[in-house]
């Protein structure tokens, strides 16, 4: 019935619904028709022309509209003024509505609110003869028209439906009646079958069946009931006392209360009984009772309880060891897992060896790496100690052949005994009473003992629980030596890593230095940092990142590390530099493609930034880097904008560079991007984190670094850490002498006098007559051969430094000059007397520079 309502409400809906749109065509239909028909009257362009078109066209449309049956009837100028309106007052307004399409020459419908209400209205061209369009016709209904059409089909659409819903009415209930009578009116041939299947199930069933009325007697017994309570034959509709069962069965029949899985015992068996009582028909109450045999079952299931315990106990070591790749942490985990499940006691014993990563050695010292126990207060070896089992030990043994062996009385275990006589009766008299010595043993390789102690359980370990903890050492001891593997190339890799990453910063006065280095949790990876000292007192700092883990990437860092100070060598600007760098890692990748499986340089990054102590300007580079951190003096910190640039290796894009001015202590801060990000939050806020971590004023680089440390550093990091914090010095007007040098080669004597007077007054006369010597001949050369302008300035820092200045780009060559010449000698003089000299180049041409050590008496700046 529910169904039925349901299909009449969904029919009356659609009717309804097609009704109104049926309607509502019909409306624009019949507005087109009126609206057309009036635009096509001959008289009506004759009338539009005439000086008072209202007063025709007005009775005129009102006489058509009553007469076509729609509500108005508009003719307007092509301006949409109306000439006629239903209601006289509109006429000379704007007609409502959208005329554009009519005055293209189309016919256009539409629903707008006009001043008669919701209105359905066509909007006609008139055209004249040449095809010009001279004004427009609008016709239309209102909606309340067209609602009150809808409205008065309503009533037989409903009544077409309460017919429909009453004869489905009258269907359902005869269809009803109908079934009730077949289902109540079986036939005897339907009724015989039915009792033939139902008889012969219920004697087929592996389970008694019994039927007792409120009287105690036993109305129906099936033959597995007969069977399992041995019944006579003639027991059905006897009192349940007196066809010979065991007295609980016969009690709890007659009691007829509820039963759910009671074991009785019949005889030899064990019975399984439920009893709920029943009520047929208004009848007495009575019982009914199943019953199956659960001798077998006992037994089976005490084996499938030991043998699911066994399994779960495999299902939990799989699943709790080897949670990390730490050896200790391994063997506690095998420690826990076999307590109390498998035993009262476990003690895991590895060699020294194995724990630092190394192969085992031989003899059978163990260090105890883990205990577990169900009390704490045993007298075994404690955690820790180390052990030197003698030969006569299950320990030793099984150490030595690698095989588990059961020891199931440790009262009569001489052997054992032996090891520590004292601590032996203390354990025996503790109530530990039987062993197992698995050892572990993976790849051929035993790493150690694991053994098995039970005090609670009278019985002695057996074969069976030998198995179980073979099995069970077997699976731990692949996990183990996974561990003692990553552990060794762990050591290895962090061993590598330590020596190519600096152990002492250089010396320098540019900056002052803090640093931090720290590996990642799960292994070493190709972070490092550098601060490279440069000539003219300028400073090189560089903080660089090798994707990956392991010995391939510290590898990798530390040939890329060696090749920036090789570039950095070169003098050259950072922009340069990334891109020589960005072609040895493409070089790189292509050796180890065809080198080594696990080749190339899977991604790397770098950022490289110059400072220069005299001009307190810094030159930034960065290859897919971080970008660097700001500290003003005053504490402002601000992130760098300073272009990325792609990661090293990629090729064929250009590295852009950045010049910051900063101010005489200020902190320039470099770091890679295993600081600021976390799998628990972004990177932007790990970046917001580290920002206000620095914005302090009057902080050195080390109290900078503690606060970054304390407030990013993560207790167990996902990948290696570099930090680097750098604060700016400057080398002040005292320290610094420059002179214009004009292209005439007899001022070079005028600048050796210049430069003679200004050691003196930096009390570096001894230094006088080389650096006059390196200033001739390296201001001779640019006069000569450079171009305008020539400057030269004179640098007092940890060493005194010359240079030469000029326009020129060519680059100067060191000449070894023969006996018989007379020129040539020029830089190798230069080289001579120098402790070095190279050559760099600016945008404005180049610089000569050599630098000489400072008597021990002036040792330069503090």
């Amino acid at each position: 019935m529910a169904i039925v309502v349901l299909l009449a409400a969904g029919a009356l809906l659609a009717l309804v619904l097609q009704s109104r749109h049926d309607i509502d065509r019909e409306a624009r239909n019949r507005s087109v028709s009126v609206a057309q028909t009036f635009a096509h009257s001959p008289d009506l362009q004759e009338i539009l022309t005439s000086p008072d078109p209202s007063a025709v066209l007005q009775p005129l449309a009102e006489q058509t509209r009553k007469a076509a049956g729609v509500d108005f009837i508009v003719v307007m100028d092509t301006d949409g003024i109306r000439y006629s309106h239903p209601q006289p007052d509109r006429i000379g307004q704007r007609f409502v509505g959208t005329i554009e399409p009519s005055i293209e020459g189309k016919v256009h419908t539409e629903s707008v609110q006009g001043p008669l209400g919701k209105e359905i209205q066509a909007i006609v061209p008139v055209t004249s003869p040449e095809g010009d369009v001279v004004a427009l016709v609008s016709a239309g209904l209102t909606v309340d028209s067209v609602a009150g059409i809808a409205d008065r089909q309503l009533p037989v659409i409903l009544l077409s439906l309460a017919v429909g819903l009453a004869l489905a009415t009258i269907g359902t209930a005869l269809i009803s009646r109908r079934l009730r009578r077949q289902t109540h009116g079986l036939g005897t041939q339907e009724m015989t079958r039915m009792y033939e299947h139902h008889d012969a199930v219920l004697h087929a069933v592996r389970e008694g069946v019994l039927i007792t009325d409120g009287e105690g007697r036993l109305l129906l017994a099936n033959d597995e009931a007969g069977r399992l309570l041995d019944l006579p034959d003639d027991a059905e509709g006897r009192p349940v006392d007196q066809v010979g069962l065991d007295r609980p069965m016969a009690e709890l029949l007659l009691s007829g209360r509820v039963a759910t899985d009671e074991v009785l015992e019949a005889g030899d068996r064990l019975l399984v009984v439920n009893q709920r009582p029943t009520r047929p028909r208004g009848r007495p109450q009575g019982s009914a009772v199943t019953i199956r045999d659960s001798t077998e079952m006992q037994l089976l299931s005490s084996r499938a309880e030991t043998a699911r315990r066994r399994l779960k106990l495999l299902y939990d070591a799989g699943g709790d060891i080897g949670t990390t790749l730490d050896v200790a942490r391994t063997a506690e985990e095998l420690a826990d897992v076999a307590v109390p499940q498998f035993a009262d006691f476990v003690t895991v014993d590895l060699s020294d060896r194995v724990l630092k990563g190394e192969e085992p050695g031989p003899g059978a010292d163990m260090r105890r790496t883990a205990v577990s126990g169900i009390r704490s207060d045993h007298p075994l070896y404690p955690l820790g100690s180390l052990i030197a089992f003698l030969p006569s030990t299950p320990q030793a043994r099984g150490y030595g052949t690698g095989t588990a062996e059961i020891v199931p009385d440790l009262r009569d275990a001489p052997g054992w005994h032996a090891q520590d006589a004292p601590r032996a009766s203390a354990i025996v008299g503790y109530g530990i009473h039987s062993l197992i010595a698995a050892p572990l043993k993976a790849r051929g390789v035993v790493l150690g003992v694991v053994n098995f102690w039970r005090s609670q359980k009278p019985e002695p370990f057996d074969d069976d629980d030998l198995s179980l903890a073979e099995e069970l050492v077997g699976r731990a001891a692949v996990t183990m030596d996974n561990a003692r593997r990553y552990t060794r190339e762990h050591n290895l890799a962090v061993t590598l890593q330590r020596s190519l990453l600096p152990q002492d910063l250089p010396e320098q006065s540019a900056v002052d230095v803090a640093h931090f280095y720290q590996p990642a949790q799960s292994g070493v990876g190709g972070d490092w940092f550098d601060v490279i000292p440069l000539p003219g007192s300028r400073v090189g700092l560089v903080v660089g990142d090798v994707v990956g883990h392991g010995l391939h990437a510290a590898a990798t860092m530390g040939r890329l590390r060696t090749a920036v100070h090789n570039f950095s060598s070169l003098d050259l600007p950072p922009d340069e530099l990334l891109a020589r760098l960005d072609n040895l890692v493409q070089r790189m990748d292509q050796e180890g493609d065809s080198t080594a499986t696990n080749g190339g340089v899977l991604g790397a990054t770098c950022l490289y930034a110059v400072y220069d102590p005299v001009s307190r300007n810094c030159t930034m580079a960065r290859a897919g880097h971080m970008p660097p951190l700001v500290v003003a003096p005053d504490g402002t910190t601000t992130i760098s904008e300073l272009p990325a640039g792609p990661p090293l290796g990629l090729g064929g894009m250009p590295f852009e560079t950045m010049d910051v001015r900063l101010a005489e202590g200020s902190q320039l801060v470099l770091y890679t991007d295993g600081l600021i990000e976390e799998r628990s939050r972004d990177i932007s806020e790990g970046l917001e984190k580290l920002r206000t971590a620095l914005s302090h004023p009057g902080r050195d680089p080390r109290a900078s670094r503690s606060a970054v440390l304390d407030a990013l550093l993560p207790s167990q990091p996902s990948d290696d850490i570099a930090l680097l914090i750098a604060r700016t010095r400057t080398l002040g007007p005292d320290r610094v002498a420059q002179w214009d040098v004009p292209s005439d080669p007899s001022e070079v004597g005028a600048v050796r006098s210049l430069a003679a007077e200004q050691l003196e007054k930096w009390g570096l006369a001894d230094l006088a007559f080389t650096t006059e010597l390196i200033l001739s001949e390296l201001v001779t050369n640019a006069v000569r051969y450079g171009a305008a302008p020539v400057r030269v300035r004179l640098l007092h820092d940890r060493t005194l430094t010359c240079e030469v200045w000029d326009g020129s780009s060519t680059a100067p060559h060191l000449r070894y000059a023969a006996t018989t010449d007379e020129g040539g000698r020029g830089l190798f003089l230069v080289a001579q007397l120098s402790e070095h000299w190279g050559t760099r180049y600016t945008p404005e041409g180049k610089v000569i520079w050599a630098e000489q050590l400072l008597p021990d008496a002036a040792d330069g700046p503090p």
